[in-house]
C-alpha cells in the first residue's frame, strides 16, 4: 500500500506520481460497472430528457426503481445489509456516470445513496441498519435527508425543530419544519435533525413514513418550482406532533451536527463526481455541433475562438477527473488502512472521509464552478441555438447552477478548506509552521541564478507546483501571523487563500496523472501544461490581492518579490500551440 498522506499534507510534501490514482487504473469490475451505468443512462434517460424538463416526478421515481433493481443504489451499502459493499472509488464511479445526463436524476440518486442512506450506514445501530438499509439498497424504499430550515441553512445547528421525550420515555414527539428536501415527494425513509429540549446541538433520528402511528403527523408542501433539476422532487416537510420510537434516535444525543458534517464531507466529493460526466457530455455536444454547424461556408470548428473554447472545456474535464479520483483513492486507502488496523468498517469510513475533508471541499468548489462554466461555454458554442430548449445546453446550464449551492455553498466551502487547514496546524496535526518559516528565510536570502535541468518529463511543472505551495504558505502564514485568532473574520483573505489552494491541488493532480500514464507528446500532457499556466495566472492574481491588502512597506515589497520568484517559468509554454493541439485532437476525434 502507498505511504498514505494525511489530509492537506499535499501542501508540504512532494507527492510521487506512482502514489496517485486515476481513471486509467480502473480494474475490470470497475470498467464493467462504468459501462453498465453509461449504457443505462444512454438507453433509459437521454431519449426521455424532455420528461425530466416537464417535471415528470413519477418518471424520476421509475428510473430510480430501475437503478435499484440493477444494484446501483446499494453500491456503498455493506453486503450484510443487502448492498454490494464496494470500495469508495467504485461508489464515485457510479455517481460519476449515472449523474451526467440530467440534474434531476443526479439529485435524486445523490440524495438517496448519499445523505439519504449513508448516515444510517455510518451511525446506525445494528437494528437500524438491518431494518432500513436492505430496502434503501434495493430501491423498494427511497431516502430523504431533512436538515435545512427556513432560518437554518449553512448554520445547520441553529434549527428550530424540536424533539421531546414522552413521559413514559418510549417516544420522541417532534415538531418543526424543513425545506428544500430532495426526494420528499416519494421518499419513505427520512433522516431528520431536531434539538431535544434545550440541547446545544441537534440530534439525528430516522423513521419510515409508512410506520408512523399517525400518518398526518408528517405533511408536505407543494413541489418547489426551480430554475433547474425540474423533475427532482423538492418539498417542505412539516412535523406535527410526529411520534417516533425512542430507539429511532440516530447516533448519540447532541451528535447530530457531527452526523450532518460527515455526511456533507462525503456529499462534497460525490458532488464533484456528479459533475464529471455532465462536463464530458456538454463537451461532446459542443464538439459535434461545432463540426456540423457551417458559417461563412466552413464548419465553425475551424474558427480559433471556438477551438479555444473546446480546448479549455476538455482541459477542465481532464483536470476535474484527475483531482476527483486522486482524492477518492486517498480516502479508500485510508479506510483500508484503518480496517487493517482493527477498526470496524463503520468507524473507518467515518475517519477516512473526515481525514480528507479539506480535499473534499476543494473538489466541490473547483469542479462545480467548472461544470457551470463548461455549460455556459456550451451555450456559447451553440450561439443562439444554445439558448433554445430544443438543444441540450439550456437545461445543462440550469441544472449545473445548483451544484455551487449544494453541500454548503462554494463560498462556505472555500472558507472551510482554509479554516480546516489552519485548525489542523494549530492542533499540531499538520506542520505548516516550519515550512512557512523556512520560506521567510528563503525570501531574505539571495536567489539562485543557476538554470535548473528540466530534461525529465514534467520536471519543470513539478518544480513550479512546489513553488506555488510556497506562495500559499507565504501568504497564509503572514496573514495568520498578523490576525492570529481573528483570521476567521478576514473572509476576503481566506477566499484568496482558498483560490491558491484549489488551483495547486488540481494542477498537481493533472500533472501527476500525466507523468504516471502519458507521454511527453500526448494531448494529455498539453492539457496539464495549459491548466498549470492558467492556474499560475489565477494564483498570482489571488496572492497579489491578498498581499497588497494586509501587508505594507518592506514586508509587502518582500512578499511581492517572493510572489514573482515563486511563479516564474524558466521555459514558458506556448499557450496557443497547446490550445491548438488539444482542440485539433478532440475536434478530429469528434468527442472527448
Amino acid at each position: 500500500m502507498n505511504n498514505i498522506l494525511k489530509g492537506g499534507e499535499f501542501l508540504i510534501k512532494e507527492v510521487p506520481a506512482n502514489e496517485i490514482f486515476s481513471l486509467e487504473e480502473l480494474n475490470e469490475e470497475q470498467k464493467m460497472l462504468r459501462d453498465s451505468a453509461k449504457e443505462f443512462i444512454d438507453r433509459e434517460v437521454v431519449p426521455q430528457k424532455e420528461r425530466f424538463e416537464k417535471k415528470d416526478y413519477a418518471f424520476t421515481e421509475e428510473v430510480m426503481r430501475k437503478l435499484g433493481e440493477m444494484g446501483m443504489l446499494g453500491i456503498a451499502v455493506p453486503e450484510e445489509y443487502g448492498g454490494l459493499g464496494m470500495g469508495f472509488v467504485t461508489t464515485m464511479l457510479a455517481c460519476d456516470y449515472l449523474s451526467g445526463a440530467t440534474g434531476s436524476l443526479a439529485t435524486a440518486y445523490g440524495a438517496h445513496t448519499g445523505i439519504g442512506t449513508l448516515p444510517i450506514v455510518l451511525y446506525g445501530t445494528e437494528e437500524q441498519k438491518k431494518k432500513y438499509l436492505p430496502d434503501l439498497a434495493a430501491g423498494t424504499k427511497f431516502g430523504a435527508y431533512c436538515l435545512t430550515e427556513p432560518d437554518a441553512g449553512s448554520d445547520a445547528n441553529s434549527g428550530k425543530t424540536r424533539a421531546k421525550l414522552s413521559e413514559d420515555g418510549k417516544h420522541y414527539i417532534i415538531n418543526g419544519q424543513k425545506m428544500w428536501i430532495s426526494n420528499a415527494g416519494f421518499a419513505d425513509t427520512f433522516t431528520l435533525f431536531a434539538k431535544i429540549d434545550d440541547d446545544k446541538n441537534i440530534t439525528g433520528f430516522v423513521i419510515n413514513r409508512s410506520e408512523l402511528e399517525n400518518p398526518d403527523s408528517l405533511t408536505f408542501g407543494e413541489e418547489e418550482h426551480k430554475l433547474g433539476i425540474r423533475a427532482s422532487s423538492t418539498r417542505q416537510v412539516f412535523f406535527n406532533d410526529m411520534k417516533i420510537p425512542a430507539e429511532n434516535l440516530l447516533g448519540e444525543r447532541n451528535n447530530g451536527f457531527k452526523i450532518a458534517l460527515n455526511a456533507l464531507n462525503v456529499g462534497r466529493i460525490k458532488l464533484a463526481a456528479a459533475c464529471l460526466d455532465a462536463q464530458r457530455r456538454i463537451l461532446n455536444h459542443s464538439i459535434q455541433y461545432s463540426n456540423e454547424r457551417k458559417q461563412f461556408g466552413v464548419s465553425i470548428a475551424t474558427f480559433g475562438a471556438i477551438r479555444k473554447k473546446i480546448a479549455e472545456m476538455a482541459t477542465g474535464t481532464f483536470v476535474s477527473e484527475a483531482g476527483s479520483y486522486r482524492a477518492a483513492k486517498n480516502i479508500q486507502d485510508k479506510i483500508d488502512e484503518l480496517v487493517a488496523g482493527g477498526l470496524d468498517h463503520q468507524a473507518a469510513e467515518l475517519k477516512g472521509v473526515e481525514e480528507f475533508a479539506v480535499e473534499c471541499s476543494i473538489l466541490k468548489v473547483f469542479v462545480s464552478d467548472l461544470a457551470q462554466h463548461t455549460a455556459d461555454e456550451g451555450i456559447q458554442v451553440y450561439g443562439g441555438m444554445g439558448f433554445s430548449e430544443d438543444t441540450p445546453m439550456e437545461s445543462a446550464w440550469r441544472d449545473s447552477r445548483i451544484s455551487r449551492i449544494y453541500e454548503g455553498t462554494n463560498e462556505i466551502n472555500r472558507l472551510l478548506s482554509v479554516g480546516m487547514l489552519i485548525k489542523r496546524a494549530m492542533k499540531g496535526e499538520l506542520d505548516l509552521l516550519s515550512p512557512a518559516m523556512a520560506i521567510s528565510k528563503e525570501l531574505m536570502g539571495i536567489p539562485s541564478f543557476d538554470v535548473p535541468d528540466y530534461s525529465a518529463f514534467m520536471s519543470e511543472e513539478k518544480a513550479l507546483i512546489a513553488n506555488l505551495k510556497k506562495v500559499f504558505l507565504m501568504v497564509s502564514g503572514a496573514a495568520l501571523q498578523k490576525y492570529m485568532t481573528e483570521i476567521e473574520k478576514q473572509q476576503h483573505l481566506l477566499l484568496n487563500a482558498s483560490e491558491i489552494l484549489n488551483q495547486i491541488y488540481m494542477a498537481e493532480s493533472a500533472v501527476l496523472r500525466v507523468e504516471k500514464h502519458f507521454s511527453p507528446d500526448s494531448v494529455e500532457a498539453a492539457m496539464a501544461q495549459l491548466n498549470l499556466y492558467k492556474a499560475v495566472e489565477k494564483i498570482i492574481a489571488a496572492a497579489k490581492e491578498g498581499i497588497v491588502s494586509f501587508a505594507e512597506g518592506d514586508e509587502q515589497r518582500m512578499m511581492l518579490s517572493g510572489l514573482r520568484r515563486f511563479t516564474k517559468y524558466t521555459n514558458h509554454p506556448n499557450v496557443v500551440a497547446l490550445t491548438e493541439k488539444i482542440a485539433a485532437h478532440y475536434i478530429g476525434k469528434g468527442s472527448y
